[in-house]
């Protein structure tokens, strides 16, 4: 994948995952309206009216990517790593962060959980799916960990505040897990083979292939950000790069 250094953001690069998924965030006024309109974030905004940008800060050790917006309707993830991403280009790097904080524009503009009729947490696995791209691009950039950002709702799945690992094959995923739920409470969800309890999650897919991934949830209704999860979620970001360092 080719990069391009972003215009007045001297440290930032950028390219796309997928031209096909677009949409106007700001479509979505439960979204929209939270955003803090930086410089920055308006050129995120805008760079999405032309699919899933992904960007990149840093050039040195570890690769981490920082998800959010599998599910276009969990809005607190995709709010707090917009503000997350926002921190991240004013700060010196010992590691290099790859941010895709809106994977499918399209679901977030209309707040719907799929993407063309496929939810993308059970379709990585499914070749040409924007899932898949994403994981395509995981494995052409060579990315040594990915924490995938979610929220859920109360009488759903899991329906807590929660971080998903797996022991099998990529043990470092508990290891991620126990860390955060350390640092910040959430509980540890653990299962003994990845994909064996879900088939096609991003977090599943990455783990199968070798590369630690968790899936991180916040306690948010669907549509909507509840009070205090954007802060819950921005939390759980920084303590995963925490483990690596930062």
């Amino acid at each position: 994948m080719d990069f391009d250094y972003v215009d007045d953001f001297e440290n930032v690069e950028m390219t796309y995952v997928s031209f096909l998924s677009r949409g106007y965030i700001s479509k979505n006024r439960q979204i929209f309206e939270k955003i803090e309109l930086t410089k920055f974030s308006k050129f995120v905004l805008s760079s999405c009216v032309y699919g899933t940008p992904i960007f990149k800060i840093g050039n040195s050790g570890k690769k981490i990517l920082v998800l959010s917006g599998i599910h276009g309707n969990e809005l607190s993830p995709q709010l707090a790593n917009l503000t997350l991403l926002n921190e991240l280009i004013k700060t010196d790097l010992n590691n290099t962060v790859y941010v895709i904080p809106f994977a499918s524009p399209n679901s977030t503009m209309n707040n719907e959980r799929s993407f063309n009729s496929i939810d993308l947490n059970r379709a990585a696995h499914m070749a040409n799916s924007l899932s898949n791209q994403i994981l395509r691009a995981i494995c052409e950039l060579k990315i040594d960990c990915v924490g995938d950002f979610h929220s859920t709702a109360y009488n759903s799945n899991p329906g807590f505040e929660s971080v998903f690992s797996s022991r099998n094959p990529s043990f470092e995923s508990v290891l991620i897990a126990e860390h955060i739920s350390h640092d910040v409470g959430s509980e540890v969800i653990k299962y003994d083979i990845a994909g064996s309890q879900y088939k096609g999650a991003v977090e599943d897919t990455c783990n199968l292939r070798g590369i630690p991934a968790i899936t991180c949830e916040v306690l948010s209704p669907f549509a909507s950000i509840g009070k205090g999860s954007f802060e819950r979620s921005l939390k759980q970001m920084k303590s995963f790069l925490a483990y690596f360092g930062f």
